[in-house]
């Protein structure tokens, strides 16, 4: 999975990316917990994307068509994680509302890309 860390990164997302690999996709890092909203501007493949509150726990999953500029909202306002995917990536993996991201890998994940976990709420180690 592809981290979208900075203004810019979340900003252009999966905009015009032609095809992803079956297990491909991309994880956009809040710093802080808020509501969320995507849209598919400039997006041709169809995804689910997937709203993760601070803990780390799944809480909404939704499909997202091409080219669709309708804004998919959160429920929760209290997300500090989103992770786009191909569509149908969770049902096909079994991966359900109440699914744990593994906040440690995220944590080394920020870290190698030079970021400090402990800026979007996560300890060295992860929650």
């Amino acid at each position: 999975m592809q981290l979208a860390v900075t203004p810019s990164e979340m900003e252009h997302g999966l905009m015009g990316r032609p095809k992803l690999a079956d297990d491909e996709g991309m994880l956009f890092v809040y710093r802080r917990p808020q509501p969320v909203s995507f849209w598919m501007r400039n997006t041709p493949n169809p995804l689910d994307i997937g709203y993760i509150n601070p803990e780390g726990v799944l809480e909404e999953i939704y499909p997202m068509f091409p080219f669709d500029e309708t804004p998919i909202r959160s429920a929760s306002q209290r997300l500090q994680f989103t992770l786009e995917t191909n569509q149908d990536w969770y049902s096909n993996h079994g991966i359900r509302p109440g699914a744990q991201l593994d906040l440690k890998a995220l944590a080394e994940a920020l870290k190698a890309r030079g970021f400090e976990p402990k800026d979007f709420g996560l300890g060295a180690a992860g929650k």
